[in-house]
């Protein structure tokens, strides 16, 4: 992390800060009321109120009883006067006539039970009049009135690693304010938030219940004020409701800068909605990025790893720089000019952006480059490494590909965009076998699922015992074991208990002598990212956590809009891609060399080269092993299993 965090942009680069909406004028009533409605979210504030509220009536009535005594008031009405009878049959209800006599023993008891009765019933009525006020307040249905603050429209499993990613990214912001709008109770919204994201430092969540697709209720968070807008996909209506979404938003929207973040399914839609909208709507399809990283987990060891670094807003992130002393200079040259940032790409004079382009391409006037930096202040130009760039780079021939052998336990529409991404270069003569249990998937959709000529896709539909998953396991020998969540069938909850039994079961049997299963990588998807310690446990090679990844990369689109292109051309079938390739296809092994020199290689095979990723320091968590990044200074000494990061098209 930067020394100076005080100047860190997290992620915004040379784009800065998007200008802050004008502020609404309130009145100080106004923001007194808001205050007071936001502050019942909090534990024990009714009582805290309460309290004040009794301090502040009995300072009053103190007042009271001393104007009384210090007036006329206190003089006694005429001894026999109607006053001073009525007075006196009083006095029997408060102190009951210590002395009187049986009859008016019994009228003090009938006074009694009437002044119980009347106490009783105002004192329900006013409760009750106190209650329904209060749960209207907690209700969640006020206005907002906050200005320049992210609204998050809709509720899903990734409000919670969005909500952590942006107290992150608004670590220097002053005031950082969220506010979710959802059709969910509010109690229930701060309650979970309270328990899955504790620690959110400066950032404050405001929490409204409403109709997301309704305008007259969007009306009331304060749409047009907001920075930016993430509408989340929430339910099973695929695309529907985030469309509707987007309309009530822009039915009540005065500002037509605002930035729209919509979680979408169809790529279809997704195009539509951004071309309509003037680019205004920025389409994340969280669901295609997991499969395309899940497919890419399973042939390459560390890639989610890589990727969630990537993503997060705690280490190194994307940043825009304009740097005029690489005008008229080559890519190649860009690569190996910057010590501590990472080269990935340029944005030309026009805007567009180019992610790995042809080393030879020159950079014109008005370009930015795209690098990889822990803070903006990093991305400083060191000059052309000559000494490195001019050293010959030895070629080696790529190996020889054989017919890969997948086995994937469970399966979902997850599952069917997965191998999709892997028919695509998957050597042919390879085979992928699905096991999938039939109280969970009809056998009837494993019969008829064809990705081309490459591959041989074959199933089985199981109980879910024990001795068919090591009969499946032990049928051939696999390259990889993929365990997909039954994402559609069952809870996620549920889905990702099976997943870790599974894993478990999968690693008995891989310890176990004399059945015939063979140890073999495993990589399995994790819907909840709550669960991912508990699959540590379990023992995977590699995760892939569904929900983290998609919100990760909607909060980064959400603080800078900018990157959303650079994103979609990392994570299309199209392009470029990350990749971790073996480290041997680039340096010898167990000979000390210096990142500089390994950059230059990936240069001269066409690849940006990001970072590396180490065998030893992955053995416990595939995270771990990720050095993104270092300097070009920084001296590594190569060991079978490690894997140099790169940018590049997929081989």
């Amino acid at each position: 992390m930067s020394e100076n965090k005080e100047t860190r942009s997290y992620g915004q680069g040379a784009q800065g800060e998007p200008d802050a909406p004008k502020a609404q004028k309130i009145s100080i009533g106004k923001r007194l009321r808001y205050n007071f409605d936001n502050s019942l979210s909090r534990p024990g504030s009714f009582a805290g109120y309460v309290f004040g509220a009794l301090i502040l009536l009995s300072i009053l009535m103190a007042i009271f009883k001393d104007y009384i005594f210090t007036t006329a008031l206190v003089n006694p009405a005429p001894e026999g006067s109607f006053i001073d009878k009525v007075w006196s049959a009083f006095s029997i209800i408060l102190d009951k006539a210590k002395d009187a006599t049986w009859g008016e023993r019994l009228i003090s008891i009938l006074f009694w039970l009437i002044t119980t009765a009347v106490t009783a019933t105002i004192i329900g009525f006013v409760a009750n009049a106190i209650g329904q006020a209060i749960t209207k307040l907690k209700s969640g249905k006020s206005a907002v009135i906050e200005t320049n603050h992210t609204l998050i429209l809709g509720w899903s499993n990734r409000v919670f690693p969005i909500l952590s990613e942006l107290a992150i990214a608004n670590e220097n912001i002053r005031k950082p304010r969220v506010v979710i709008f959802a059709n969910k109770d509010r109690a229930s919204m701060d309650e979970e938030i309270s328990a899955r994201v504790p620690n959110l430092g400066k950032l404050k969540v405001i929490t409204r219940t409403g109709d997301v697709s309704n305008p007259t209720d969007l009306m009331r968070a304060n749409v047009s004020s907001a920075k930016s807008i993430i509408i989340l996909d929430a339910d099973e209506n695929g695309d529907a409701t985030v469309i509707s979404t987007v309309l009530a938003v822009k039915a009540v929207n005065a500002n037509p800068n605002t930035r729209i973040i919509a979680e979408l399914d169809d790529a279809n839609t997704a195009e539509a909605i951004t071309s309509a909208t003037n680019g205004q709507v920025i389409a994340v399809r969280s669901h295609d990025v997991i499969a395309r990283v899940t497919a890419q987990a399973s042939r390459q060891p560390g890639l989610a790893a890589v990727t969630l670094d990537l993503l997060d807003f705690a280490g190194d992130e994307i940043y825009f720089a304009n740097i005029p002393a690489l005008e008229g200079k080559t890519y190649a040259d860009a690569i190996l000019a910057f010590n501590t940032a990472s080269v990935i790409g340029v944005v030309d004079g026009k805007g567009k952006i180019h992610i790995n382009p042809a080393q030879s391409s020159k950079i014109g006037a008005g370009s930015k480059i795209i690098a990889i930096a822990e803070d903006d202040d990093k991305v400083v130009y060191t000059g052309v490494r000559e000494d490195i760039a001019k050293k010959k780079v030895a070629t080696h021939k790529e190996p020889v590909r054989k017919p890969e052998h997948l086995l994937f336990i469970g399966w979902s529409s997850m599952g069917r965009s997965v191998v999709a991404e892997l028919a695509q270069f998957l050597p042919k003569g390879s085979t992928v076998h699905i096991v999938a249990e039939k109280k969970h998937v009809a056998p009837e959709e494993l019969k008829s699922l064809k990705f081309g000529s490459n591959i041989k896709v074959t199933h089985a539909s199981v109980s879910g015992d024990i001795d068919e998953l090591i009969a499946a396991a032990s049928a051939k020998k696999y390259n990889e074991v993929i365990i997909l969540g039954y994402r559609e069938a069952i809870s996620e909850t549920e889905a990702d208990a099976q997943t870790m039994l599974t894993m478990l079961q999968m690693n008995q049997l891989f310890e176990a002598k004399g059945n015939g299963v063979e140890p073999t990588r495993l990589v399995a998807e994790i819907l909840d990212s709550r669960k991912a310690e508990l699959a540590r446990v379990a023992a995977a090679d590699d995760m892939v956590v569904s929900d983290n990844l998609g919100a990760l990369l909607i909060a980064q689109v959400s603080e800078n809009p900018a990157l959303a292109p650079v994103f979609d051309d990392l994570f299309d079938a199209d392009g470029a891609s990350i990749n971790v390739n073996p480290i041997e296809h680039y340096a010898p092994i167990g000979k000390s060399i210096e990142f500089a020199e390994l950059v230059a290689i990936g240069r001269a095979h066409g690849e940006s080269v990001i970072g590396y990723r180490t065998l030893a320091g992955s053995k416990h968590d595939a995270a771990s092993g990720v050095n993104l990044n270092p300097a070009k200074t920084t001296k590594f000494k190569p060991a079978a299993g490690d894997g140099l990061v790169v940018i590049g098209d997929l081989k």
